[in-house]
């Protein structure tokens, strides 16, 4: 299978349905795309029923084109990144693995225009992000959950409104930036550095504003972004982590246990944003980006300082301080499900806590009139009222009949007979019967 055979194979897999995001490329299964988070399978003529470990094998050489760096990656590590260009189709992201013996691919399609944060909707916070000076940017969240995506529609805005000189560090380059008002080098893992921490520690030296670090993958990645950071340079990165609580202890847990009180102190002083994101199914197809958003304020930076602890969580001071842009991924879905945007079922489902959200829903659904509950047929028991009524009022009388049996000094056996008479009475209450 030659290069053009594979590049027809590839367009018509991108062709084959609507809103592709993803090839897919298994042994023993057929051509597959993702659509609208689904993997689906792909025809083509000739047709391909099940892909042999041989057709995956050549696709994948292909791929790699001869590069002796990724040939040597993929048989010593066992998988290897790289990018590839379909003329006047699409770029993808690639990564080709071993499994059993065999080879498999998966391609991310890239898209080529640029998206703006208008574009993707992304919360007001976005724009605050560009108004930092230095510090460190996180976004987390599951490979496939569009962390890159969100980091270019942030470059694109630092791009469009200030002349700064900005270094992205990516693996591979995804969106090519244009020259509007900053400079952009982008350079990539293996052909133009060797690792993320090489790269780092080489552009503290090439006077940028804004670092884009690709992943913060190692204790050595975290340490030199912590750095670039507190030396004045505004420091973007992204963390597979879910959400922001969990992205603090995940970075903390890099280094050694003697090093936590001294790593925190400088995540409290370096952190400005930790934005994690996710991809839910959307009402009518698609999906939508769903955020949990964590500013540093005074209670963030002592949570960070000293860890959480009750009534000093990340998610209370992201609940309490929405005013000020941050949210918890509960507070989004409810905002989404306000909207129409997404499901009752689907917020529930990605809900951090259930019953937060359930409690949220039910308050969208009395605003529209809608009932909160499938319980029916209730009604009013006029008649217990009346006998608890009337069992109170039976009380009274047996504890003053009981009074003037004492006072009489008639105790003994009619004293026995009225306690006998109250033990089916409901308590009253101490000396709720003088009323």
């Amino acid at each position: 299978m030659r290069k053009a055979q594979i590049d027809t194979v590839m367009a018509a897999m991108l062709d084959s349905h609507d809103l592709v995001s993803d090839l897919n490329l298994s042994v023993d299964r057929p051509l597959q795309v993702e659509s609208a988070g689904e993997l689906v399978p792909v025809k083509v003529n000739p047709s391909i029923e099940n892909l042999t470990p041989f057709q995956t094998e050549i696709f994948a050489l292909n791929l790699i084109h001869n590069d002796r760096r990724l040939s040597q990656m993929l048989l010593q590590q066992g998988s290897c990144d790289s990018s590839y260009f379909l003329p006047g189709k699409a770029r993808f992201r690639v990564n080709i693995f071993s499994q059993r013996g065999n080879y498999s691919v998966v391609m991310r399609k890239l898209e080529t225009l640029i998206p703006s944060i208008d574009d993707l909707k992304l919360p007001e916070a976005f724009r605050k992000m560009t108004k930092e000076k230095n510090g460190l940017i996180l976004v987390t969240g599951a490979t496939g959950n569009g962390k890159t995506t969100s980091l270019a529609a942030l470059l694109r805005e630092f791009n469009e409104t200030k002349s700064i000189h900005i270094v992205a560090l990516e693996d591979p380059v995804e969106y090519v930036h244009p020259n509007i008002k900053a400079t952009f080098n982008q350079r990539e893992l293996g052909s133009d550095f060797d690792t993320f921490a090489n790269g780092l520690r080489a552009a503290l030296r090439q006077a940028p504003k804004v670092i884009l670090v690709g992943e913060m993958r190692d204790r050595e990645t975290a340490e030199l972004c912590m750095k670039a950071s507190e030396t004045g340079h505004l420091v973007l990165s992204t963390v597979h982590t879910v959400d922001a609580g969990q992205t603090i202890n995940r970075i903390i847990g890099m280094f050694d246990p003697e090093e936590e009180k001294q790593i925190r102190q400088r995540l409290a002083d370096s952190i400005r944003w930790i934005v994690g994101q996710r991809l839910l199914p959307k009402v009518g197809g698609r999906r939508i980006a769903i955020h949990d958003i964590l500013g540093n304020n005074i209670r963030t930076h002592e949570s960070v300082l000293v860890g959480e602890s009750e009534g000093k969580t990340f998610y209370e001071i992201q609940e309490a301080s929405a005013p000020f842009g941050m949210q918890t991924f509960d507070q989004a879905l409810i905002k989404a499900y306000s909207e129409g945007l997404i499901t009752q079922e689907t917020a529930e489902l990605y809900a951090t806590r259930k019953a937060v959200v359930q409690r949220g829903l039910d308050k969208v659904k009395q605003s529209r009139g809608q009932k909160t509950t499938d319980i029916e047929g209730l009604t009013l028991d006029s008649g217990y009222a009346k006998t608890v009524k009337k069992k109170k009022a039976d009380g009274t009388h047996l504890h003053v009949l009981l009074d003037q049996a004492r006072d009489s000094g008639r105790e003994g056996p009619e004293e026995r007979r009225l306690q006998g008479h109250l033990s089916q009475v409901p308590d009253q209450g101490p000396g709720q019967y003088h009323a």
